[in-house]
């Protein structure tokens, strides 16, 4: 864990502005000139740069072989520092926005996941390709969660993951131990990388819900 000194009062702010964001899931990101010039006076260029990164990102992966896009997505977001929610947003567990991950360049997991599943599904990744997988990590002893790519429904996945650079087969991955998983379209639980079983939608999941709202919602003043 990384310590942070981050003030949790950016989390009202940092709400009310990411329903600025607007992100098409079958069209590329665009970001508001009212967030872009928020996020400089309040964190600076860097943090105004990362953002001008990520829509960058997006119109660079668009055409590109989807193994590139995979690895392009997972490292630029992995350069964010990982920080304990607790720490960072004043909250025991806080599934942030992309644009709440890179404007105060810090989240956990969850973000990380949410973030590259958001970014690849945007570039035109099909979503039933993508699963966002809540696992238990079986070297650190706690709960965890990463982005699985399947080229086919059957077939074993890539690991996208914030602990290491590095998208291996799930196979290759006996560290984690898959507990349940989903996307814009289901709810699975997982008895393994490849076999799971549906058991709802991902709107039955309060913090997806919760996030989905700061995305879409129109901005109340």
């Amino acid at each position: 864990m990384f310590p942070a000194t981050r003030s949790s009062s950016r989390l009202s702010l940092l709400l009310l502005l990411t329903l600025l964001l607007v992100v098409s899931v079958a069209d590329a990101i665009q970001l508001d000139d009212q967030l872009m010039n928020w996020v400089l006076i309040q964190h600076g260029p860097a943090a105004q740069q990362r953002l001008k990164d990520w829509q960058r990102l997006n119109n660079l992966i668009e055409k590109a072989p989807v193994d590139r896009q995979l690895e392009l997505v997972n490292r630029f977001f992995n350069r964010a520092e990982f920080v304990d929610d607790i720490d960072h947003w004043g909250k025991e567990d806080y599934w942030a926005t992309p644009v709440e991950l890179l404007a105060t360049n810090g989240g956990d997991c969850e973000d990380f996941a949410i973030a590259k599943y958001l970014t690849l599904k945007a570039a035109g990744v099909p979503d039933e390709q993508l699963r966002v997988v809540y696992v238990k990590s079986l070297v650190l002893d706690q709960a965890h969660m990463i982005l699985a790519w399947y080229q086919t429904p059957d077939a074993e996945p890539l690991i996208l993951d914030n602990l290491i650079n590095e998208i291996k087969p799930a196979s290759q991955r006996t560290d984690l131990e898959p507990v349940y998983s989903f996307n814009g379209e289901g709810l699975w639980r997982n008895k393994s990388a490849r076999e799971r079983a549906r058991i709802g939608t991902a709107n039955e999941l309060e913090r997806w819900r919760d996030l989905n709202q700061r995305l879409i919602e129109p901005l109340q003043q």
